[in-house]
């Protein structure tokens, strides 16, 4: 199928959802819908994503022909274009952009989210001013992506930004202990930033039982010394990381997307905390700031591709 229309349709794949939507030339969103993630099932995640650009075309009749981009919580192999390192690990060693091409009889774009992320904020969001640029996803997985003068940075081996999968720095003993990551290794910052190990680790401590990181934020105030005390550590373990990014490529913005993006005490506490860390004898001039376009930045990115 020939790819003509002047229109972009945009799925970004998430852990929990699956979000489509269509941009018109100026990039604007035309049509946007969303839907749950298929859990543990590759199939009914294609069939999911097929439906999903069906929805599309029938909204929009000038979307028969549209390019297709779409953002995986992985990324693709150089060696063999399967799915690697996605933390929805049903994805993992299958051909996904293949299957999903022989699905949809039209070629398809795809990229790990965090770029799309990227790509998006870079291009017309939260960083367009900026000629560095460091995106970081904080949502079901935590991933990071690199763009200078606008363009992003993949990498000798495709895996630029990889953040979410190197150790938390500078770890305390009680940190050391904390649970392996599902990629196998133990200390990867996910482990600790994500919305699930938020909810897991408050779960673990004995106290009431929550489901998302919206509970855990609405009971942190003063009678509420658990919930209190893990936004503590969220906040000295994100500075710690960013921390870190900053002594490695000093970029000129960090953007911050995904679910826990939306959490706005993150872009007051953090720039307070981050100096300890960074290797500098001034205080750090590296901006902070949410995802301009919000939870639709991935989604947007994708259309970009």
């Amino acid at each position: 199928m020939a790819t003509d229309s002047a229109l972009r349709l945009g799925i970004d794949l998430g852990g929990t959802k699956i979000e489509a939507a269509l941009l018109d030339p100026t990039g604007d969103i035309i049509w946007r819908h969303r839907i749950p993630a298929p859990r543990d099932a590759y199939p009914a995640t294609i069939k999911a994503v097929e439906r999903l650009v069906h929805q599309a075309r029938a909204m929009e009749p000038s979307a028969v022909n549209c390019s297709i981009g779409i953002g995986i919580p992985g990324s693709l192999s150089p060696r063999d274009g399967r799915v690697r390192n996605a933390n929805s690990t049903w994805l993992n060693g299958q051909p996904f952009k293949r299957d999903l091409e022989a699905a949809l009889r039209q070629t398809v774009q795809m990229a790990n989210d965090a770029n799309c992320l990227a790509v998006s904020e870079a291009t017309d969001g939260a960083a367009c001013d900026a000629q560095s640029v460091f995106a970081v996803i904080l949502g079901t997985g935590v991933g990071g992506a690199h763009v200078i003068h606008k363009q992003l940075v993949t990498g000798a081996n495709g895996v630029a930004g990889e953040w979410g999968h190197t150790p938390l720095p500078w770890m305390t003993a009680e940190e050391f202990k904390h649970a392996p990551c599902w990629c196998g290794r133990s200390g990867c910052i996910e482990t600790f930033l994500s919305g699930p190990a938020l909810v897991q680790e408050f779960n673990t401590s004995g106290h009431a039982k929550v489901e998302s990181v919206q509970e855990i934020l609405g009971m942190a105030d003063p009678a509420n010394r658990q919930a209190l005390a893990l936004m503590e550590r969220f906040y000295d373990r994100l500075a710690r990381a960013l921390a870190m990014v900053i002594n490695i490529i000093d970029p000129e913005v960090i953007v911050i997307g995904g679910g826990l993006s939306n959490i706005a005490s993150i872009y007051s506490e953090i720039p307070k905390r981050w100096g300890r860390w960074i290797f500098s004898d001034m205080a750090a001039v590296t901006r902070l700031v949410p995802a301009l376009h919000g939870d639709a930045s991935g989604v947007r990115g994708a259309a970009w591709l």
